[in-house]
């Protein structure tokens, strides 16, 4: 099957889209990539989802809106992409994550969570069948629904002599290890661009979303006395499995960390990316990982990158565009292979990574266009 695999991360940097091809073989899945691109949000479409996540206050018509504008966008997008990037012009099935907005832990246990993005529209411009929602249904069966990159991870990593792990770094970084004798684990170990991007927004009220190439943390110095209390954050102790999201690390966290602290915007970036490089780091050692193969948009910080192979070694430390996965397109690919393995009625998720009771097909299916006409009438008939 050519199937698109649509999402945008907690960063909300844009939509991604990977097209790939996938198949079923002698118990293996031969996933193929055919393209990749990253298309932006339209308009204010970035700035109004923002101004919508915690700890900011929403109303349903705001979350009613959003929905219909991100689906709207996803359809758009994966329109283009059958026209652009697919082989023939066509595709068999798309695959969209939407917008996370919400991702309700409540005493360490996921409860819910909610991405928005309707996936009608998509059906309808596309003319193709849709897998939305691939969250939840782990939820239920009491999994934290991430990080479900482990799906993709724990098949591509496994056979490996030695523990090895796969982190992707977005708003939040999460990571996957796999190692020989052990049951796979998978958990979000704490922030990866979220604090970083909120002080950057703070510090330019809101004409800057990101720290570009790094430059404001390669001027700083890391704060030991800030970094120390924003270690000290109970997450980071949780067991896995475990997640967490911007519900927890966002702007209104940073002005509480910051409470009494006299430290410049450069070297705030600077105690940030160190956060985000020492946790994974700590993460990666506590599970005995020896190799590292990281994708996600905080590659795209090389200070952010430089601290993280620091902090990583002895560890050896690769990017996925070595074993032949775009690191930007990485998290798009996952979804198509998700989506691929729900349309086969193939449950995906890993339980030792997500804690659910059982593996669960992730999310939902919108059927594509039908053509038979609605029958002529109702008639209804006594029970015999």
């Amino acid at each position: 099957m050519i199937v698109l695999g649509l999402s945008s991360g907690t960063s909300v940097d844009g939509i991604d889209v990977a097209v790939a091809d996938l198949r079923l073989e002698a118990g293996e899945v031969l996933l193929a990539p055919v393209a990749y691109r990253e298309v932006p949000y339209p308009g204010r479409l970035r700035d109004d989802i923002l101004a919508a996540l915690p700890p900011a206050p929403t109303t349903l018509d705001a979350v009613c809106r959003l929905d219909a504008r991100i689906g709207q966008a996803f359809a758009d997008a994966a329109e283009a992409a059958i026209g652009d990037l697919c082989p023939r012009r066509t595709a068999d099935l798309v695959v969209a994550h939407g917008q996370t907005v919400y991702h309700w832990v409540e005493d360490g246990q996921a409860r819910g969570t909610l991405q928005l993005g309707q996936p009608a529209w998509i059906a309808e411009a596309t003319g193709l069948p849709v897998v939305s929602d691939p969250r939840a249904r782990d939820i239920a069966a009491g999994g934290q629904g991430a990080p479900l990159t482990s799906t993709l991870d724990v098949l591509w990593l496994s056979g490996r002599d030695a523990p090895a792990a796969a982190l992707n770094v977005g708003g939040i970084a999460n990571l996957t290890v796999v190692a020989p004798g052990r049951p796979p684990v998978a958990f979000d170990t704490g922030p990866g661009n979220a604090l970083l991007d909120a002080a950057v927004r703070r510090a330019t009220a809101g004409r800057e979303a990101m720290d570009v190439d790094g430059h404001r943390a390669r001027r700083g110095r890391v704060h030991p006395g800030l970094l120390g209390r924003l270690r000290a954050d109970p997450y980071y102790a949780r067991p896995a499995p475990k997640s967490t999201g911007k519900e927890l690390f966002h702007s209104g966290y940073l002005d509480s960390a910051l409470d009494g602290t006299d430290v410049s915007e450069d070297d705030l970036c600077a105690t940030l990316v160190a956060l985000t490089a020492e946790t994974v780091a700590e993460a990666c050692r506590a599970h005995g990982v020896t190799e590292v193969i990281a994708s996600g948009g905080g590659l795209r910080n090389p200070v952010l990158a430089e601290a993280l192979r620091a902090a990583l070694a002895p560890a050896t430390v690769d990017t996925s565009a070595a074993f032949d996965i775009d690191p930007d397109a990485k998290e798009a690919c996952l979804f198509a292979l998700l989506g691929f393995l729900t349309w086969h009625g193939i449950p995906a998720t890993i339980p030792s990574c997500t804690g659910a009771r059982h593996s669960t097909l992730a999310g939902r299916i919108t059927p594509n266009m039908d053509r038979r006409p609605l029958p002529r009438r109702l008639r209804v008939v006594g029970r015999s």
